[in-house]
């Protein structure tokens, strides 16, 4: 059987050629395959958004009423289209166009991040290193196409500036890719180890925090909204193409109105035009006829600080979130206000690329007051979130009341204690001294009756004899008379 076995496993390469490690090595990407990768990432998401865009403009032109369709303009319309995909602000006649829609930017910004990340394991990125190349064409390409278009527009009555053209695209391009090779390239452990660890706590729980006065908006913009059903009815045309391109226009702004919600919600509140809707003023104005602007009210409420309280919820689940990471209260204090600043800092971006100019007319511009918005945002995480990780948060135990009456007691009987303790140790010494002392006087008490006994016989024995002597020497002579 043990020879069966040796056989089965025996390894029939010559001497010298057998592996150094079960570990098989990764294969080399050849630098023609690494191009191939890279020119896919960067081209495709660009062509698949603008032929989508393309698509989406055909599609509302071809139902549209009182128009007639022409795949030429269509075709055409799609590059100043996919620019306002990117936020690149457009110039109509000499009106300018700036708030654009956040929906397509979301859609070709995942496009972007996912290419980026299959781009980067087809690679083998494993490092930061590694994702560099992939951003790096990727944004220069969208940069590059965003200029293409912007120079190809010249003379039409849809101008773009060239310069915005190339950055912008090619800036969130790369922002996108960023996001898309993090996981893949080991992003997040390089940032766990330069940072903080509280700093990284603060920074997920202000993504956290964020993501969920995002969740509140949505929620306050969906009331407002079923609550006006009425009138986003109303606004619909009879006819199937206007009620379509409505409704499209409508979904690519839906994200522009959660954030004008969001706003609303934290305090600040928005503006279109010369309408100003706040927590605690309102101005009148006139509102566009779209579908997702329905549920703007038309005059203010007093129950509206009752939703002040969803940003105070947002606050505290923050500092829950927060709230054991480090025993120490101040840590976590730390923590809150880096969790304040970045929900601060997002909503500045939020703010800045949901609002903008709007033509020249009555609801130009359309616009989210970011500095306060930021910092009211801030309030609204650090003031209930710092009152909430510090609290309910870990503590050390106090001391008890008496506990230091009851050391300065021991440190006054200290000095007092310790003669006694020499005294009773002399004592002690003493004591034994004399134990042994009297040990030995009694060994030497016994010892001396001892002694004599042997000596006492050889006397008596002296004396008899001298005596037996003597009385034998007087007896002699007297005998002798």
């Amino acid at each position: 059987m043990v020879r069966f076995m040796k056989l089965l496993t025996r390894d029939e390469r010559p001497p010298g050629e057998e592996p150094v490690s079960d570990l098989v090595p990764e294969l080399e990407v050849s630098r023609a395959k690494r191009v191939r990768v890279l020119l896919a990432a960067a081209c495709a998401p660009l062509l698949f958004s603008f032929t989508a865009i393309a698509a989406v403009l055909a599609v509302v032109s071809f139902a549209a009423d009182r128009t007639r369709f022409s795949a030429t303009g269509a075709l055409l319309a799609a590059g100043p289209g996919w620019l306002a995909s990117w936020q690149v602000e457009l110039d109509l006649g000499g009106h300018p166009l700036g708030v654009l829609p956040l929906l397509p930017t979301l859609v070709v910004g995942w496009l972007v991040a996912r290419a980026a990340a299959r781009a980067a394991r087809r690679v083998g990125g494993r490092t930061p290193a590694d994702a560099v190349p992939v951003v790096t064409v990727i944004a220069g390409a969208h940069a590059l196409f965003g200029v293409l278009i912007a120079l190809a527009a010249g003379g039409s009555p849809i101008d773009v500036n060239p310069l915005t053209a190339f950055c912008v695209p090619g800036l969130l391009a790369g922002l996108a890719a960023v996001a898309g090779v993090a996981k893949v390239c080991g992003l997040p452990a390089v940032v766990r180890d330069r940072f903080d660890p509280v700093a990284v706590h603060g920074l997920r729980a202000g993504a956290l925090g964020l993501a969920a006065l995002i969740a509140c908006g949505a929620v306050v913009f969906t009331a407002a909204t079923a609550l006006s059903w009425s009138t986003v009815d109303s606004l619909f045309e009879p006819g199937f193409g206007a009620s379509f391109g409505l409704f499209v226009l409508s979904v690519a702004y839906l994200p522009n109105a959660v954030v004008a919600a969001l706003s609303f919600t934290t305090g600040p509140g928005f503006s279109v035009g010369s309408l100003t809707v706040g927590m605690f003023g309102y101005q009148e104005g006139q509102v566009p006829g779209v579908p997702v602007l329905a549920g703007i009210p038309s005059h203010h409420a007093v129950w509206w600080p009752a939703l002040l309280l969803l940003p105070a919820l947002v606050g505290a689940l923050v500092g829950w979130r927060i709230r054991a990471i480090d025993e120490d209260p101040m840590l976590r204090m730390r923590a809150v206000a880096v969790a304040g600043a970045l929900v601060a800092f997002g909503c500045v971006i939020l703010g800045t690329v949901s609002g903008g100019r709007l033509g020249d007319g009555p609801f130009d511009p359309v616009s989210v007051p970011v500095g306060v918005a930021s910092v009211i945002a801030f309030c609204w995480i650090v003031v209930p979130g710092g009152f909430v990780a510090f609290f309910a948060g870990p503590h050390e135990a106090p001391a008890p009341p008496g506990e230091p009456e009851i050391a300065e007691v021991e440190e006054e009987v200290e000095p007092v204690e310790e003669p006694e303790a020499e005294a009773l140790e002399d004592e002690a010494l003493d004591e034994e001294a004399e134990e042994e002392l009297a040990r030995e006087l009694g060994e030497d008490a016994d010892e001396v009756p001892v002694e004599p006994e042997p000596e006492a016989e050889p006397e008596q024995d002296i004396a008899v004899t001298e005596s037996t002597d003597g009385s034998g020497d007087e007896s002699a002579p007297g005998g002798d008379r």
